[in-house]
Formats: C-alpha cells, structure tokens, sequence
C-alpha cells in the first residue's frame, strides 16, 4: 500500500488543453499541497466521455472552456508530499483520487450530499484544472488508499467505477433483480458488473454496436439486445433499467420494459430535453431519476475492485504517455476502445 518516497521537482509537465483540438505540453510549478491537503504524483488517469467533449467541442452542458485547461478527473497515483495537519506517514501511500474540492460549509454537503453542492470544484470541470499533469493536491480525505493488488491504472478507473455504484445504489438493485442497461460502453459495462455484483441475476445490456454487445458478453452481461430494433416492443418487464448511451430512443424504449413499481436511472448525457412517456410512467408508477457524479462510494468501490467482483483489468485497450494526449483522445473514440488510459510519467 505504501513505498519508499521520490524527491519531488520544482516544476512538472502538463498536457493543456488551449484551445478545442490543439493541446501543448507546459512545464508548472508542482502544486503546494495546503493545509489538509495531500501531493500526489499520478500515476494514470483515464479519458471519460466528458474530457472528450471538452476536447473536440469545448463545452459540455453548462461548462465552457474559456481559458487554457488540463483535462483529466479520473485518477490515482501516490502521495509524495503533504501539507498542515495531515500525517506524515501518508507519503508513499498509493491511492484513488476522488477529484474534487469543497468546504463542507454548504447546506447541501453538511447533510451528505456533497455531490450536489454549488461549492464543488471538479477536476477538469472548467476552470479547474484536472491531472493530465505529473503531480495534483486533493483534500486528504479524498485520496483513498489502495491495496497493492490494484496498479494505478485501476486505482484511475475506481472514479468511473464509482459513478455506476452511485447508479445501482439509486436504481436499489437487489438480490434476484432484472436488469437492462442501456449502452454497452465502459460506463455500461460498469453498471453491469455492479449490478451482478448486488445480486441481480439477469442483466440485458442493449446496443447498437455488435462487437460492444458481443464484449458485454464476456464483461458480465447475461444476455444482450440489438438496439437497432423494436426494442420498446420486447415487454421485458425488468425491475431496473439504467441508461448509460444519452439517446432519447434508448431512454424511451428502456422505459417501457420496466414492470409497474420499477425503478429508471439515468447516467449518459446525451440531449439536454427528450420527450418520455410521461403517463406510462405515472400509471406504472415508475420511479425515474438521474445521478451526477457520485459521493460516499470510493471506499465500495476499491474493495469490489479489490475483492475481484468487478474486472476493473480488464477494462484498459490502449495506454498513452503525456506527449500522447492527443492521440489518446482519438483512440477513446473508436469503437473497439473501452478504457483509455493516459500515464503522465511516460
């Protein structure tokens, strides 16, 4: 869990995103932790759908990229430094970034919702600055430990994993629950292996894609659908299902397989307005809701990973050093890619 520490420079290098599409390596100061905080050298950080649009278009939802940015919120590495009130014996710990900042003095995080207060600072979410760099400070309560059995590309992968434990938990996925998940990308395979690991007995994983479907397959799901077709019309009446694609077709469809008292998350972010079935949901009494991001699930989430519940290994097609961004934001794209991995030190 903790090694020997390595000095610490007085600058680093960083992949900045200046402007949509064109990135440039900088050399930074490495980050003061402050009082509280942890300095931690990353190891890995994985791309996510959201630094993908923050690359290509410059904006998702409400957040604008309007100066220069390093992308990058899914990540671990080691603690090398640490500052006022935090233990020394923390450096040379490794571990699982959750990437965000807050105070805690908000209506909203002092009752333990801390993901929905306006006070948050997200990693990479404009104008914060995220790990696409050598080194980062975190709050040292948001710097989980990991065991050694985890390498740092899946103590990166612990935020993704994250976000689907923080679905399934609101989707009340139990023992013997039905299933259907909505897009077979890393986020839906994700939601997969959770789901299973909550005791859902079927999970039906639907795509467009028939080599996605086909790794779902090997990845956890216990049957899958070609969402190419009628799939509204199929009457699966599932206690759950949980969207992970964004399309208004897959949400509406995904809806009216769910059996009367069941319960719909929504996770992709794809149109900001869809049409739903308003009365179907009513007269079934359907419960539908959404998540952003996730709170209190690292500390789950590593010891799935940990106890091999969910493949977290497994998920990794391509690794990209720091001079490589670029082209690991073209390779996430394809669609043969799951998880794309960027390792600042290479």
């Amino acid at each position: 869990m903790t090694g020997p520490a390595t000095p610490v420079r007085d600058t680093m290098r960083a992949s900045v995103l200046v402007r949509p599409r064109e990135l440039e390596i900088q050399e930074r100061p490495v980050p003061v932790p402050g009082p509280g905080e942890v300095l931690v050298r990353v190891g890995s950080v994985g791309i996510c759908g959201s630094d993908t649009h923050f690359y290509m278009d410059g904006r998702l939802g409400r957040f604008v990229v309007e100066e220069p940015i390093v992308l990058g919120h899914e990540c671990g590495g080691t603690i090398v430094g640490v500052g006022e009130g935090v233990a020394a014996e923390r450096v040379g710990e490794r571990v699982a970034i959750e990437p965000q900042r807050l105070d805690f003095t908000g209506e909203l995080a002092r009752e333990g919702y801390y993901n929905l207060d306006p006070s948050v600072e997200f990693f990479a979410a404009p104008p914060i600055d995220g790990a696409f760099q050598e080194y980062v400070t975190v709050p040292h309560f948001f710097a989980h430990p990991v065991p050694d059995s985890l390498d740092d590309d899946a103590a990166a992968l612990i935020e993704p994993l994250s976000v689907a434990l923080h679905a399934v938990r609101k989707a009340r996925v139990t023992g013997g629950s039905r299933v259907l998940v909505a897009g077979a990308g890393p986020i839906g395979i994700m939601l997969t292996q959770v789901s299973r690991a909550f005791g859902a007995t079927e999970v039906i994983v639907s795509d467009i894609d028939a080599s996605r479907r086909e790794r779902a397959l090997t990845l956890g799901a216990t049957d899958v659908v070609d969402a190419t077709g009628d799939v509204a019309s199929l009457g699966l009446g599932v206690d759950v299902f949980i969207d992970a694609s964004g399309a208004t077709p897959a949400v509406v469809s995904g809806i009216n397989n769910v059996r009367p008292e069941g319960h719909v998350v929504l996770v992709g972010l794809g149109a900001t307005e869809m049409p739903l079935p308003v009365v179907d949901i009513m007269n079934s009494e359907i419960t539908l809701t959404g998540v952003y991001r996730y709170r209190n699930t690292w500390p789950a989430a590593i010891a799935l990973a940990a106890d091999g519940r969910i493949t977290v290994d497994r998920f990794v097609t391509a690794r990209f050093g720091l001079d490589q961004v670029a082209e690991a934001f073209e390779a996430s794209t394809r669609p043969d890619s799951l998880k794309v991995v960027v390792r600042p030190g290479e």
